[in-house]
C-alpha cells in the first residue's frame, strides 16, 4: 500500500505532463486566438479610436471655423450700422443738393416769368400809349375841325394837325 506513493492531489508524472501539455495547448490556443480574434478586435478598437480622434479634431476645426464666421458676421453687423449711416448721410447730401438745385431752378423760372411779365407790360403800355395817341389825334382833329370848320378847308386842317404833332413830338406821347 505504501508502495505507490500517494500524493496530496495525486500528483504523478502523467498529471504533470498533461498539465504542461494543456498549458502549452492553452498558450498556443491563446496565440492563435490572439491572431484570429484579439488582433482584429484591437485593430477595430484602434480604428475606432482614430475615427473618434478624427471626429473630435474635425469638430474642433468646425468649432473654430464657426467661431471665426461668428466673429466675421459680428464685425459685419457692426459695419452694417456704419455703412447704413454712410448711405443715409449720402442720401441726405444728395437730397440737399437736389433741394438747392430745385430752388435755384424755381428762382430762375420766377425771374424769367417776371421778366416776361415786364416785357408784356411794356408792350401793353406801348399799345395803350399808341391807342391814347390815336384817340388824342382823333379828338384834336374833331375839335379843330369843329372850331375851324367854317373858315378852313381840309388841306389847311391836315397841315395844322401835322404841325401840332411835330411840335408835341414823340417824347410827349411816350412819357
Amino acid at each position: 500500500m505504501l508502495s505507490s506513493q500517494t500524493f496530496l492531489f495525486n500528483l504523478d508524472a502523467q498529471l504533470l505532463f498533461n498539465t504542461l501539455l494543456m498549458a502549452a495547448a492553452i498558450f498556443v490556443l491563446f496565440l492563435v486566438m490572439s491572431n484570429l480574434l484579439f488582433n482584429p478586435a484591437r485593430k477595430m478598437l484602434k480604428d475606432r479610436q482614430e475615427r473618434i480622434a478624427k471626429e473630435i479634431s474635425d469638430a474642433k476645426d468646425d468649432k473654430e471655423s464657426a467661431a471665426a464666421l461668428k466673429a466675421e458676421y459680428e464685425s459685419k453687423l457692426k459695419n452694417i450700422d456704419k455703412e447704413a449711416e454712410v448711405i443715409l448721410s449720402e442720401a441726405r447730401q444728395k437730397a440737399l443738393k437736389n433741394e438747392a438745385r430745385i430752388i435755384e431752378e424755381a428762382k430762375e423760372e420766377a425771374q424769367r416769368i417776371v421778366k416776361r411779365a415786364k416785357e408784356e407790360a411794356l408792350l401793353e403800355k406801348k399799345h395803350a400809349m399808341d391807342d391814347v395817341k390815336q384817340e388824342m389825334i382823333a379828338i384834336a382833329s374833331l375839335m379843330a375841325q369843329k372850331v375851324v370848320s367854317a373858315s378852313i378847308d381840309t388841306t389847311i386842317q391836315d397841315a395844322l394837325v401835322e404841325e401840332t404833332l411835330k411840335e408835341m413830338g414823340d417824347s410827349t406821347w411816350l412819357s
